[in-house]
Order: structure tokens, then sequence, then C-alpha cells
């Protein structure tokens, strides 16, 4: 049976669209169906759920909630070892993560289901009902680990409104955003927690309180070849031991690339569930470490292997936090080995992120895709515009940051974007419309292509609905012929070049939608597009102004070419404008599938 996977079942064939539709979507990895394909037998479902239930992360049920919560009964055992279980109604309507709600996952499954298929999460645990966070699980959204500590305790202190300590050894710096921490006292107030209270703490340290660890410690390590996995492990955990570090702080491990293929390396990068990075000599022995070796850089090219491996794969701020140590064989083991420890300034997990580019349509809510509002509902933080984050507001929770900006900082945007899912965050960058039509998307795939491929995230693009198409279902039907799009802002494309396109345009007699038309700094621009747009067309053709679309202010409006308003037009406006046979009738306008003599098939 497959491990850590997300297994989907139903107790009838009805329930199979459903699971369909999720596993299409990404959210289940596996279906379970009758072996006949027509119903589960008595004893069939018992014994999938004894094949599977110590092996799997959740369990997406299609069915009543009693009979779920019956079959599922004979295999509980506790809390901090069982899967996540989400029931669904077989309409898709409702998510009711029945188990594992916090440490499992299941709210948050349920929350990504719900936004995929349209329904809703039903979310019975006191955080959730109080709009507050899980102290027990909102980290493992961040690629946090949790570690020692009273949980049960903690989470009790909160219910019962006590203060919570907040103590920030170490971690991600926005984490301090987060609001509704259940009562947590926030960094730079009252330290410590209540009397025999718990505190929360985030550090790269063992120690009291119950813990998060960011996965911010790089080892680096050098071995001689066929030194054994025992001799590689005792290394590791007597280091780590020894300076009271928490192997869940632990981010990888690192070594030569003469080292990739080392058998107990790579059993360790295995055990540990850890990615192994490995450098070329040249690149080693560009680092300045405190301990180099004369006897490495004759084998290998570089001084050092461990100090070198570790403060490059931590990143240009990291730093050495435990210089070179050799541990020798023992007993029947063979080899040697040297480890050293450097601390990254920020969590490093491209292979745990991922890079939402999401188009939130033109601002309603009702026009946001099913596939936009998963990823948003899956993000830990959003990051866009000021204002197409404050359309959104009302589908984020507590725990989702997020992170405005301004129009004339979409490089930046992409940048800190894609810094955070180099993190091992899931991250949603916004934009209005579709992203791939005058949004973020090419900007940040050009960014992301510019990485090296080890250090990419997980990168998908959500198409959205946008201005052009919104603007063509008020008018009528405008776009049934071939059109073309132009934005009439100057500030990325020479105006030489955008006269270039308006002058193809009219001489192709393209419907053309108009972007970015007009707006203070720029207030000359659509004047000269009428102009060349009437060289190629009457002056009867018609125009459709298209303002504040999909949102309270929407206001559209029909024009003709000729007496264009254009002082009524600025930086919210679509103006879209008809080719030689558009017409309007009855306060609809319409562009003909063909033209005069056409056959249309």
């Amino acid at each position: 049976m497959n491990e850590q996977l997300i297994w989907g079942f139903g107790l009838s064939p009805q329930a199979d669209p459903l699971l369909q539709r999720l596993l299409s979507a990404g959210l289940i990895e596996r279906v379970a169906l009758p072996p006949d394909g027509q119903a589960w037998r008595a004893h069939e479902l018992p014994f999938f759920l004894e094949q599977t239930w110590p092996h799997c992360q959740a369990l997406v049920a299609v069915g009543a909630c009693g009979a779920i919560t019956r079959l599922v009964a004979p295999w509980l055992q506790s809390k901090q070892s069982d899967p996540a279980v989400v029931v669904l109604d077989p309409g898709g309507r409702f998510a009711i993560p029945l188990l594992g709600g916090h440490g499992a996952g299941g709210e948050a499954l349920a929350q990504r289901i719900a936004a995929q298929l349209g329904g809703q999460a039903v979310l019975t645990g006191a955080s959730a009902t109080a709009g507050q966070l899980a102290l027990d699980c909102f980290g493992q959204r961040w690629g946090w680990r949790r570690g020692a500590g009273d949980w049960d305790a903690l989470m009790k202190q909160a219910q019962r409104q006590q203060p919570v300590a907040l103590q920030h050894e170490q971690g991600n710096p926005r984490w301090r955003q987060l609001q509704g921490l259940n009562g947590c006292t926030p960094p730079g107030d009252e330290p410590g927690s209540a009397p025999g209270g718990e505190a929360l703490v985030v550090s790269l340290y063992r120690g009291a309180g119950c813990r998060w660890h960011p996965p911010a410690l790089w080892l680096g390590i050098g071995c001689e070849r066929g030194t054994s996995l025992s001799l590689l492990e005792r290394l590791l955990d007597d280091t780590l031991a020894e300076h009271g570090l928490a192997p869940e702080a632990v981010a990888g491990l690192a070594s030569a690339d003469r080292k990739a293929d080392e058998p107990a390396l790579l059993e360790l990068a295995e055990r540990r569930d850890l990615p192994l990075r490995c450098f070329t000599s040249p690149e080693l022995a560009a680092v300045v470490v405190p301990n180099p070796s004369a006897t490495v850089l004759t084998e290998l090219g570089t001084a050092s292997v461990a100090e070198a491996a570790a403060l490059l794969a931590a990143g240009p701020h990291g730093r050495l936090l435990q210089p070179k140590r050799i541990e020798r064989a023992q007993g029947n083991e063979q080899g040697a080995a040297t480890l050293a420890i450097a601390q990254a300034q920020q969590q490093w997990a491209p292979q745990r992120g991922q890079l939402h580019l999401i188009g939130s349509g033109p601002g309603s809510l009702e026009l946001l895709t099913p596939d936009a509002r998963a990823a948003l509902a899956e993000s830990c933080v959003w990051v866009g515009y000021g204002l197409y984050l404050d359309l959104l507001e009302p589908l984020r929770r507590p725990d989702q940051l997020r992170s405005d900006g301004t129009l004339t900082e979409e490089r930046q945007r992409c940048r800190e974007a894609l810094e955070l899912a180099c993190q091992g965050l899931t991250v949603a960058l916004v934009s209005s419309g579709d992203s791939g039509i005058y949004g973020m998307a090419g900007l940040a795939l050009e960014q992301w292509m510019a990485l090296a491929e080890g250090d990419r995230p997980r990168f998908s693009v959500h198409p959205g609905i946008s201005a052009l198409q919104l603007a063509a279902a008020r008018a009528g039907a405008p776009l049934m012929h071939d059109f073309c799009t132009i934005s009439l802002s100057d500030r990325l494309t020479p105006w030489e070049v955008i006269e270039q396109r308006l002058r193809a345009a009219a001489a192709g007699d393209f419907v053309v939608a108009l972007y970015n038309p007009r707006s203070r700094g720029r207030d000359w621009q659509l004047a000269r597009a009428q102009e060349l747009l009437l060289a190629g067309r009457p002056a009867s053709t018609p125009v459709v102004l298209a303002r504040q679309l999909g949102r309270q202010e929407e206001a559209v409006s029909l024009h003709s070419l000729g007496t264009l308003p254009v002082d009524q037009v600025d930086m919210l406006t679509l103006v879209l404008v008809g080719n030689s046979t558009s017409r309007v009738d009855g306060g609809r306008m319409v562009t003909p599938r063909g033209y005069p003599g056409a056959e249309l098939s």
C-alpha cells in the first residue's frame, strides 16, 4: 500500500463522479473502488481500511457522517497517529473534517475541497468557530515541524482564554503579522506565560514550551567512500544534541558532488526525509572556512566539504553554528565523516514550496473560478496589489497573511512571492482578471526560469475571467469574429510600437479591446488611438465603455467611435471598439461571425 497518500472512497457508486473531480483537481491521489465496480460488499471496505489506515495521510469519504464514523471506529488509535478523515455529501455541498482537523490537516483539506467544489467547509472546532488559529497545527502551513511540548495543555489553556506567551527566537518574521493567535502575547509585550501555563516558542533549539521549528539548519557532510550509515546517523544525532538543536529544524544535507552517489549518505537523506544538495569542487573552494584541510584539497580540489557545503546551502547570509566535527568508525563500522552546521537567514525548501499565479477575475467573488478559489484556500501568503486583495478579503482566513503592493511594483511582488515559495511556503500571487493577460504570470515565470533547476518551487497558473470577457458579456456578443487587445500604456512598450499595432488592427478590421486607456499622466493616447482606428472603420462603429467591471460601481455604456467621450475614460475603464460589421440593436452590440456573403458552418 502506498504511504502518505490521500485516498478517496464512497459508500455507493454514485460517489464516483465527485471523487473523479477531486482526483482530477489533485486534491486526492487515489480512489478506492469496489472490485466489481458495482457496490461494496460487507467485508471489502473494512479490508481496505485495514490495509490503508496505518499508511495514508488522509481519507476523503463520500457518504453519511454516521456511517463513516461507524466504519472507521475500529481503526482509531490516537490524534497523533490517525489520518485525517473528511466526509462529503454526495452533492459536494459540504466538506466536514470528521477526524484529524488540526494535526493531520483535516480542516485545511476540507477547506480546499469546498473551494474546489463551490461548497462549504463545516468546521466545528473551537478555534475555527472563533475565527482563530489552532496553535498545534498552523505551523505546518509554513513548512515548520512541530516539536516537543505539552500541546494538549496549551490548547486547553488557549480555550480557557488564558494568555499564551509567544517567544519568537527564530523563524520567518512574517509570522509576527499573524492575527487571532488564541490570546497569544505578541512579541515585544509581556514575556513569559501565565503562572503554570505553557508558552508557544518558534525556535531552532530544543527546550521548554511547545515548539515549532522552522527548517533553517543545513548539515554539511563529508565522508570517506564506503562509510557506514550508522556512523553518519551517530554523528548527526550527537552533534545536534550537543548543541541543543532540534532535529525538526534541519532543512537538509549538503556535500560535494563526488559524494552524490554515496550509499550511506543517500540512505541517510531518505530515512530522515531530507533533501541532499551537492556542490562542485570549484563552488566549495570559493567559500572561506575556518578549518581548511590540505588533504581534502589534494583529493577533491577543495580545502573543505562539510563547512563549505553547509554555508553554500544556507545561502549568502548563512552563518556557521558548528565547525566541522570528525567521527571515526567504531566496532564493525567503516570509514570516517565530518559534519558542520550552518544556519540560513530564511528557511529554504523549494521542493515543498508552491507558487500559484491566480487570476482573481474582474472583482466579484461570484466570478472567481473554482480553480483559483481552491489555490487561494491552500496558500498561506497572498501577495498582490492592495485593491485586488481587498476584493478577495472575505475569503482569507486568520492563518493566511497578505502582502500588499502598489501598481508600479510588479517586479518586486514577483520576487517576493518567489522567495517565499523557495522557503517552502505555498504562495498566491494575485492579478486581477486573468494573470496571463496583462497580469503577473509572465514576469513571475521569467524570474522562476532564472533560478537553478533544483531551486525552483512548483509553479502553476490559474486562469481567471478577464475584463475583456466580462465587458463582452455585459454588452452582448461583440467578440464573435477576430479580435485583439492593445494596451495604451507606454510604461513598458514604446509608443511607436503601440501606434504600429493600432494601425495594423485598423487595417485588419479587428475588434479591438483597449487596456490602460487613459490616466492623469497619459491623457492624450486614447484620442490618438481613436484617430488611428477611424482610418479603418466608420465613425458609427459601436464602442463599449466598461468601468469597474464586476464591482458595485460597475457601469457599461454604448457609444460610437466618432463621438467617443474620451474625458469619461480612466484606468478602471476597458474600451471595446467594434469592427466595420459590428452593430447595436436593442441596447446590445453584436459582431457577426462572418462578413456579408460568408457561409456559416
